[in-house]
């Protein structure tokens, strides 16, 4: 049941490695590749490398493949697809240009080459480039942007807002089309239109919660260029409605900040590179939802390669980093955050994270504690610290941490629930529990219908046989509000299981296992209750399937014994029964 460090915190879901002439590369470091000296081993040796995320590794090899069979297009195809994704991006062009007219690849190669040329301000070319044979409504989406932006570039914004407003595709082009528009109108100086098109765009909030970051982009833009024009009341109300609309992003906060003090405001895109850029970030934003990790890395680092100061790619391409399990990836791209960044807070916070999933307590802790010290006001400093004490199952030292934080508080908010929430959670661990319930209680207080501390305070009643009707009601409501949520549901499945409600247990645990069926602790609950009912080969084909899942220590043992022996009688069963579930672990805060 542990899950990454990381990604306790990782509610980031923000935004987007690279190097043309003159921009530096980002590589890794990385020890020499052996060198192999036949054509199947160097390939088969860089599809491991690229399947173990070892990408520079992956490139050595494809190297040597490609000298046994230079004309190779799906090898050169592989090379140029593994330097993008590395950051290596001037290396990539020349693989780039080799392949610029094989129409399988040209969304990629010439897409590289329209890059370069935006990077020489050859805007001519770049429009040259983006004329692909092969288009999905993705290609033409990005490829029509992008030409708008060579357009403006080459000095005609009308026609680049034109030719943006005329490209056809499905409704949820709306939202990117105008939302470049006005960034065009913006940049060239057309103030009037600039206005009325961001103003459009922020009206549009049900395209919006299509592509959410999008939108929270262009109300910074837009209250970018309100202050920029002297009207510092409109554009706090633009962060007011942006602020409705997700809470508690630090670059809104920041951006209120600088506006409220009079400090001088930049252009949120400050001509055409930057504004091909943003197409490429806004995109690979909205298609990082989970899954697909490599393909959105490729259009990151392409928005990075033309914007390499973008601290909302560097963010994205580590968060990208981390679903992949590349801790020292994401780590590397946390440190290019700049300290002017309005991310580099969170970026810190979440640099710790990584360094405790690669195992480096010691360093972590002394990182976060740092960050803790530094900003004694900062809940999100005392949540990263104690998730790192939690995955040691340290919970003296962070019941010892949220007592301190909780002391910081002088006027909690609905905000901080968590804050209680997790001290909850560490004096629950402690078995302290009249330390515990009032913790859950205010947690409730503060967030009265917050699944987690439901499910919770719940489950803890009826694990300690109180309270049973009200516990239950507690994890009913906690399922209603997250039916999708796995480890709630098996949480009501192993409430009935206590209670003695078997059939009741069985269906709640089927449909747990069938929202995560890779749990080992889920599999073994499902597998209790399937012996309780009589379904005993069933039962230990759970059993089977939990240990194969690799659980914790702890449940294997218990699963051994009970694939030896099954369940004991329900009389004296009470010591021998499975560990419950560790609860799904608190949201993020916001980035």
């Amino acid at each position: 049941m542990r899950q990454g460090c990381a990604r306790w915190l990782t509610g980031l879901a923000i935004v987007t490695g690279m190097a043309i002439s003159g921009l530096p590369a980002y590589a890794k470091e990385t020890t020499e590749p052996v060198n192999i000296t036949s054509f199947s081993g160097a390939y088969l040796a860089a599809r491991v490398a690229e399947g173990d995320n070892d990408l520079d590794s992956a490139i050595a090899y494809y190297k040597q493949a490609l000298a046994f069979a230079p004309g190779d297009t799906s090898l050169q195809q592989s090379l140029m697809l593994s330097l993008i994704a590395q950051g290596r991006f001037e290396e990539s062009l020349v693989y780039a240009d080799k392949l610029k007219t094989v129409p399988d690849v040209e969304r990629f190669s010439r897409l590289a080459l329209a890059v370069g040329s935006f990077h020489k301000k050859d805007f001519t070319k770049a429009e040259y480039w983006l004329k692909l044979s092969l288009e999905s409504d993705l290609d033409r989406l990005i490829s029509g942007v992008m030409t708008g932006w060579a357009k403006q570039g080459a000095g005609d914004p009308s026609e680049a807002m034109s030719s943006i407003d005329r490209l056809q595709g499905p409704d949820w082009f709306g939202l990117f089309k105008s939302f470049h528009r006005a960034l065009i109108a913006d940049a060239s100086g057309l103030p009037e239109k600039a206005d009325a098109i961001y103003a459009a765009t922020l009206q549009d909030t049900a395209t919006g919660s299509a592509a959410p970051e999008t939108w929270m982009r262009n109300a910074q833009a837009y209250a970018s260029f309100l202050a920029r024009k002297g009207d510092k009341d409109k554009a706090l109300s633009v962060l007011d409605q942006a602020e409705a609309f997700a809470p508690g992003k630090v670059e809104i906060s920041a951006l209120r900040d600088r506006i409220t003090k009079g400090e001088k405001v930049e252009p949120f895109v400050a001509g055409p590179s930057d504004g091909a850029s943003e197409i490429l970030l806004d995109l690979a934003t909205a298609l990082n939802r989970g899954g697909g990790e490599p393909f959105v890395r490729l259009y990151l680092q392409y928005a990075l390669a033309l914007r390499p100061d973008s601290d909302a790619a560097l963010v994205q391409l580590a968060a990208v980093s981390e679903q992949l399990k590349d801790g020292e990836g994401a780590i590397a791209f946390y440190r290019r955050i700049p300290a002017s960044s309005p991310l580099k807070p969170l970026s810190e916070l979440q640099l710790g994270l990584n360094l405790a999933d690669l195992d480096r307590y010691e360093e972590a802790i002394a990182h976060l504690k740092a960050l803790v010290e530094a900003h004694p006001d900062d809940m999100r400093a005392y949540q990263a610290l104690g998730g790192v004490y939690a995955s040691k199952e340290d919970f003296r030292s962070a019941a010892g941490l949220y007592d301190k934080a909780v002391a910081m508080l002088k006027t909690p908010t609905r905000a901080d629930w968590n804050i209680f929430y997790q001290r909850g959670i560490a004096y629950e661990r402690l078995k302290e529990w009249p330390k515990a319930e009032p913790n859950f209680r205010k947690a409730l207080e503060m967030f009265p219908d917050q699944p987690q501390v439901l499910n919770y305070l719940g489950y803890s009643w009826v694990d300690m046989n109180i309270n049973l009707e009200e516990g239950l009601q507690m994890i009913q409501k906690a399922v209603d509000l997250r039916p999708s949520d796995g480890y709630i549901v098996d949480s009501l499945g192993w409430a009935y299981f206590r209670l003695g409600r078997f059939e009741d247990a069985v269906r709640e645990m089927e449909r747990a296992v069938s929202l995560k069926p890779e749990d080992p602790v889920l599999n073994d609950h499902l597998g209790d209750a399937y012996w309780r009912v009589g379904r005993r080969l069933e039962a230990t084909f759970q059993w089977n399937q939990a240990r194969d899942l690799k659980p914790d220590p702890d449940v294997l043992a218990a699963l051994q014994q009970k694939l030896l022996k099954g369940l004991p009688p329900i009389e004296s069963n009470t010591a021998q029964e499975t560990p419950k579930v560790k609860p799904e672990p608190a949201p993020a805060p916001k980035g």
